[in-house]
């Protein structure tokens, strides 16, 4: 019976370009933006990290990101099923496509109710409680308070996802991603203001943090360290454009045939790019006020360690910046996670002919076990593993290497080969210009996605391997 209404049934869509454009920046503006990208960019020289960012976006990441939209749009069909119908010996890359968000998603669920835990320790007013010693560790090593957490979050996306794409997701990114946009934007600017004396007399604001951000340090810089700093720009757009997780091709797929998808996509890239570089500068200038340079270090930790010490420090209307800090990056989380859940439900629902009801529910149960190894991978299950990259990993770090080091760039190089060599761009492009519009970077794309991206991605590969370490 599921079969018979999945299939006598019209394909969902988004009842709007912007609908798709917020929904798709929902996807794309998560987790990754908000701690990855600041810290990366002060890792790697400031501006220097920016400019070589901001020329593979608009390069790199626009020919992937477009070409996983159009596959979706022109086959109709999630990630899962959309490949075999460009050329049915291809069907294999669908399964890698539907593998990468369906390891993702249950370790992102632990990471959000991470973040849910301190969004409502700062909304009782306990912001100063997140900046004790071992805080953070041990909340993430205790047993039952991850997993607590980690089924509000889950359940959050499951009814987002379970009400559809227009009443849910569509309706929701609408709402949240408007409020987050302005929660960014208002931190950004507060985190410029600040300014603060060490007790050694030292004063630093965050203006000057904002300059190590913006202006870029050339100093020590050599052909070693540029490749790095374009390895990491280059991973970093996997984070935030969300390609080659399936995500793309499953809200492709969901686009109406007359709305304009290359303008569409333009979009996209510039709302991700806007908020991953108003993400730094919320981020940098205030951990450079308080912390220097060292703080800005702090990778991961930013946001669980780093940051509430910045909140504390401000008193009072630190708790306040807090809380509303929390709640952003929780928006965030929320509407990543649910374009994570939506590529691996579309594909049940195409493949296996599931209605959303039964897919939905068995999916979101089966991600929801494998979440409870991964928080129990800090307690009964903790062990460590040397990772290729020369990482030292448990099971969250393991699922992030496999699905993000080695299977996404895979996927992505498979896109490259399929498009540029068997099918041919031309497919892609007809698509694009399906209702007339000019593709201004027609001659860009054919020479991006036949030959630069696939070098590209596997000198990424490659670096997943510690090639060049």
């Amino acid at each position: 019976m599921d079969s018979e209404k999945n299939l006598s049934k019209p394909r969902n869509s988004f009842t709007s370009s912007i609908g798709f454009v917020l929904a798709a920046a929902g996807s794309a503006v998560g987790l990754g933006n908000i701690w990855r990208f600041p810290y990366l960019a002060a890792k790697d020289g400031g501006g220097i990290f920016l400019f070589i960012y901001l020329i593979l976006a608009v390069t790199f990441g626009f020919a992937m990101l477009i070409t996983e939209v159009a596959i979706g749009r022109k086959t109709q069909e999630s990630p899962l099923t959309a490949y075999k119908k460009l050329n049915s010996k291809w069907s294999f890359l669908g399964f890698f496509s539907f593998i990468v968000p369906f390891i993702i998603y249950p370790y992102y669920c632990v990471i959000g109710g991470w973040v849910m835990k301190y969004m409502f320790t700062y909304l009782a007013f306990l912001g100063e409680v997140t900046t004790e010693e071992g805080f953070f560790t041990g909340f993430i090593t205790s047993q039952w308070q991850p997993i607590l957490y980690t089924v509000i979050f889950a359940l959050c996306c499951f009814i987002i996802v379970y009400k559809g794409v227009e009443r849910g997701i569509e309706r929701y990114s609408k709402i949240l991603m408007p409020i987050l946009f302005l929660i960014v934007v208002f931190i950004a600017i507060y985190s410029l203001t600040l300014k603060h004396t060490d007790a050694d007399g030292v004063t630093r604001t965050g203006l000057q943090g904002a300059s190590i951000y913006f202006i870029p340090n050339f100093k020590g810089l050599t052909f070693s360290k540029l490749l790095y700093i374009i390895v990491d720009a280059l991973g970093q757009l996997f984070y935030s454009l969300s390609i080659s997780m399936g995500i793309m091709v499953a809200y492709g797929s969901y686009m109406k045939k007359e709305n304009n998808l290359g303008k569409s996509v333009n979009q996209i890239e510039i709302f991700d790019t806007g908020i991953a570089i108003l993400a730094g500068m919320m981020i940098i200038p205030a951990v450079f006020a308080f912390s220097g340079t060292d703080g800005m270090s702090a990778g991961p930790g930013l946001i669980f360690i780093t940051l509430p010490k910045v909140f504390l420090s401000l008193g009072k209307f630190g708790t306040f910046i807090g809380l509303i800090f929390f709640v952003m990056v929780m928006f965030a989380a929320i509407t990543s996670a649910v374009s994570i859940l939506e590529a691996i439900v579309s594909s049940m629902i195409d493949r296996l002919h599931w209605s959303r009801k039964k897919a939905v529910l068995v999916m979101s149960s089966v991600a929801f076990v494998i979440s409870i190894v991964v928080c129990l991978g800090y307690n009964k299950f903790y062990f460590e593993y040397n990772l290729p990259n020369g990482a030292v990993a448990q099971i969250l770090d393991i699922f992030d290497y496999v699905s993000n080091n080695i299977l996404m760039p895979v996927v992505g190089l498979l896109t490259c080969l399929l498009i540029g060599w068997v099918v041919k761009p031309k497919t892609i492009v007809d698509e694009i210009t399906r209702n007339g519009e000019h593709f201004a970077r027609k001659t860009l794309y054919i020479i991006m996605i036949k030959f630069l991206c696939p070098v590209l991605l596997f000198v990424i590969l490659l670096a997943s391997f510690g090639i060049f370490r």
